[in-house]
């Protein structure tokens, strides 16, 4: 079932505002599974697995596709059968709607 959040489009972060609370980033995390918040709920995180290299590629190439469509990059490592997803608003540094926005988006990718 697509959570709600892949409905919406990130909006431009300008800064001067406040980041999520730990609260309601966790409230969130019920639209995004398989994410995990970290540093303080500063951040969102997300380990894929692959059965290959060509495999992990093409699902970055996918992400990468979801980002400049939403205007809204994540730190993306990868390599052999797997990538990490790291997602946060730099100018406020912390989580916003759009960072939950993003994962629920990359969670709709095939193979994710």
């Amino acid at each position: 079932m697509p959570s709600e959040l892949t409905a919406k489009v990130c909006i431009p972060c300008q800064g001067g505002i406040p980041p999520l609370s730990a609260a309601e980033a966790e409230g969130f995390l019920a639209e995004t599974p398989n994410w995990e918040l970290l540093e303080d709920a500063t951040r969102l995180r997300r380990a894929f697995t692959f059965e290959d290299f060509q495999a992990a590629l093409d699902f970055v190439r996918k992400t990468g596709e979801i980002a400049e469509q939403e205007g809204h990059h994540p730190d993306i490592e990868f390599g052999w059968g797997y990538a990490n997803i790291l997602i946060y608003t730099h100018k406020i540094n912390g989580l916003h709607e759009n960072d939950f926005i993003l994962a629920a988006k990359i969670n709709g990718i095939e193979g994710a």
